[in-house]
């Protein structure tokens, strides 16, 4: 069993400034505060966090849509990656960012779902603020 979970919030950014920047190796590491490195393009893998987090880029939509294969290294073992869906939305002159987190191991969805809020979208409303 599985769990789901969907986030968002709106951002001081464009949606194209977020998609460049979640694409990056620089850029996701300066939004985030932790080190990424990103292979950009579909198929590129890419860690974050520190490698805490790592996975897949599987279908792209410039500065629409993100599509990956996620996973932690608090997944089980056996567990398959878990899929995440990035929309980026243009609201009034900002960005609305919402995440799809699809196939989560049972029990750690709610971990996931703060986890967004604290360590991406907090972080990235200080640096899209810059």
């Amino acid at each position: 069993m599985t769990e789901s979970i969907t986030v968002s919030a709106i951002l001081p950014a464009t949606p194209q400034h977020i998609y460049d920047a979640w694409l990056s190796s620089d850029g996701h590491s300066d939004m985030t505060g932790a080190h990424a490195n990103i292979h950009p393009g579909v198929g590129g893998t890419f860690t974050a966090w520190d490698g805490y987090i790592e996975g897949t880029t599987r279908k792209l939509i410039p500065n629409e849509r993100i599509v990956q294969s996620w996973r932690t290294s608090e997944f089980p073992e056996d567990a398959p990656d878990s899929k995440l869906e990035i929309v980026l939305e243009e609201v009034k002159g900002k960005a609305k960012i919402t995440l799809h987190h699809t196939n989560i191991p049972k029990g750690q969805g709610r971990m996931y779902k703060e986890g967004w809020t604290d360590h991406y979208f907090e972080p990235m409303k200080s640096y899209f603020r810059k």
